[in-house]
């Protein structure tokens, strides 16, 4: 069988049992919970077939595993696997009919989503096929570039994990936390480092398959590309609930970047307005 399809076999039975999975439970988020786990299958299913006997791909493999290793800690210690459903499916299922919903997760939320996790993890079959591209200079130099922006992932987390406690706590305290939202550490330059870092390292790996098959102009580059557009689909979603909470976020978007880190048009804290 070759390796392509077995990852699109893969793929079709991690659609099956998240799309049955969450209308047994009513929840959507099973996607969530896979997504930093069947990228690694889909990669290393592309370095077996190589018989774990090429740098390039052995490489990718072990970055990629680093990569689900650091996402699934993290997604875990937020309760990601004990039942906790991404808020932002039930604000977009209180704004639908049960049945638009059901549609909208079946075939954005599993089936959309599923092909991206596959598409993202492609640049390995593009690594494959050109597996007599030695591996050279450039290819260290991609590995430690993924490695710098997994190390950057991993403060910006941590910065986010860290403010989330000490938020809590206040509130447990019967105060009001303020700032309410980071905008310290990294989310001084970056409202969403976290989301910066995440899509850098993806395009590292389409680079790895293009050096592999030494063109730029490989199709593998829609992964990564439409994972951006998911980002910024997101990120726009995800600041308008904000903005619904904390009507000081506005401030925060005029003084920061997005995304891309950059420098901050103010150093100020935004705090909760005085009433």
């Amino acid at each position: 069988m070759p390796p392509l399809l077995l990852t699109i076999l893969i793929a079709a039975a991690a659609c099956a049992f998240a799309w049955i999975a969450s209308l047994a439970t009513g929840d959507t988020s099973w996607v969530d919970r896979m997504w930093s786990i069947v990228p690694v299958i889909y990669v290393w299913v592309f370095a077996a077939y190589a018989h774990l006997d090429n740098p390039r791909l052995d490489v990718m493999a072990a970055l990629v595993t680093g990569w689900g290793v650091r996402l699934t800690f993290n997604f875990a210690r937020k309760g990601g696997y004990s039942g906790v459903e991404d808020y932002r499916w039930a604000v977009i299922r209180s704004s639908m009919q049960p049945w638009q919903f059901q549609l909208f997760n079946l075939f954005f939320i599993v089936l959309y989503q599923n092909a991206l996790l596959v598409l993202i993890a492609l640049p390995a079959w593009s690594a494959y096929q050109n597996r007599s591209t030695s591996f050279g200079p450039i290819d260290l130099l991609l590995t430690l570039l993924f490695v710098l922006f997994a190390v950057g992932e991993t403060v910006a987390d941590q910065q986010q994990w860290s403010f989330q406690k000490w938020k809590n706590a206040e509130v447990q305290a019967g105060r009001t936390p303020n700032p309410r939202f980071l905008q310290s550490g990294l989310f001084r330059f970056s409202r969403h480092p976290n989301y910066f870092f995440e899509l850098a390292q993806w395009w590292v790996v389409f680079l790895f398959g293009a050096l592999a098959a030494r063109s730029v102009l490989e199709w593998t580059v829609i992964g990564p590309f439409l994972l951006t557009l998911l980002f910024v689909g997101s990120t726009r979603f995800t600041e308008k609930i904000s903005l619904s909470h904390y009507p000081e976020y506005e401030l925060f978007q005029r003084s920061t970047s997005p995304v891309v880190p950059w420098f901050a048009h103010s150093v100020a804290i935004v705090q909760v307005p005085e009433t």
